[in-house]
């Protein structure tokens, strides 16, 4: 295996969730090796008793923290702390499993700012049981973006045919009419229009990207808020001035009944998260990608939560987590992305 090609850091995530056990059955794919060296972060005896669960080989070289991860050529997994088998049991997390999958992240994250890792890929974290300790952690796209200096990110939520971005993120619902701002709007389209390139339709020369509406029927002249005129529409004047391909304010909900006919957009820009990710995620539950978009290196995830419920059983698609992988290798790679296992 060479060492040209790029390591990528992968995180277990929450030790009682399913992340174990669908990173271990994407990387035993060894297509997968041909592209990427996949580095994991997490606990060793975890990572094995996951790939017995879904019957996989754990094919993965064992490193101390603190290895040279410069000098790695093969696929490893590199330990972090040590976890009991009592704070990683499926479906029952524990205070001590909320350490240990906020350890690997900053472990992960620190490789990522050394310049040793070309990008990471994070499994599912519980932030509840993150926020037993680390009180102001909200989340993984929060926290990178506060290590690695970005100034703006964009959470965009990718799959086969429909590609949502979400301008103001994780906020109480009443939060979000102040949140929304015009210069934010035109940042974010800027992010979004770049990363777009990557998956963009056959034939243009540059993306086309939808931004949503607010309020109900776009406001309906200002019956229902004055959003759109105030704040939204400006940003996407702005963008077109500059020669982005932008289009709207849509109302959202007649707007996802037709692209989900005739797709026309490369990607969506919504005003918040239930607006996008709710037709997302009925769409893509199952194959699609998290990509926080303006950081330094690309990160990416699978589109799911831990699944307490499942864990452990074997019944867990790996299918988002294999895009996951797949979208950041091909990224890397600088490659046209698709979102196929």
């Amino acid at each position: 295996m060479s060492s040209s090609l790029p390591r990528i850091g992968v995180t277990l995530g929450d030790p009682s969730g399913i992340g174990p056990e669908i990173v271990a059955e994407a990387l035993a794919d060894a297509a997968l090796w041909r592209s990427v060296i996949p580095v994991v972060f997490g606990d060793s005896e975890l990572f094995a008793r996951a790939a017995s669960c879904r019957r996989v080989r754990d094919a993965l070289v064992r490193l101390p923290d603190g290895a040279d991860l410069s000098a790695i050529d093969r696929p490893s997994l590199v330990q972090v702390g040590a976890l009991e088998a009592n704070d990683a049991l499926p479906g029952r997390p524990t205070p001590l499993g909320g350490i240990a999958q906020f350890r690997w992240l900053e472990r992960a994250t620190d490789a990522l700012a050394r310049g040793e890792l070309a990008g990471l890929c994070t499994a599912p974290i519980s932030k509840e049981q993150i926020n037993r300790h680390q009180s102001d952690f909200q989340g993984h796209t929060e926290y990178l973006a506060a290590r690695l200096g970005a100034h703006r990110v964009l959470m965009l939520l990718a799959g086969p045919r429909l590609r949502v971005a979400i301008h103001t993120r994780h906020l109480a619902i009443g939060d979000v009419p102040k949140a929304i701002s015009t210069d934010g709007i035109e940042r974010d389209l800027d992010l979004l229009c770049g990363e777009a390139r990557f998956f963009m339709a056959e034939g243009r020369a540059r993306p086309r990207v939808a931004v949503l509406a607010l309020n109900p029927h776009a406001g309906e002249d200002g019956l229902f808020g004055n959003e759109e005129a105030r704040l939204i529409r400006p940003a996407i004047e702005r963008a077109q001035a500059r020669g982005l391909d932008v289009e709207g304010p849509f109302a959202a909900d007649g707007f996802f009944a037709r692209e989900a006919r005739e797709p026309r957009f490369d990607a969506v820009l919504a005003m918040f998260h239930d607006q996008g990710l709710i037709p997302l995620k009925m769409a893509h539950f199952d194959d699609g990608v998290n990509v926080t978009v303006g950081l330094s290196r690309p990160r990416t995830s699978p589109d799911h939560g831990v699944a307490y419920d499942i864990a452990g059983t074997g019944r867990a698609s790996a299918r988002s987590m294999k895009a996951a992988i797949g979208y950041l290798a091909r990224r890397l790679g600088g490659e046209r992305a698709s979102f196929g296992n």
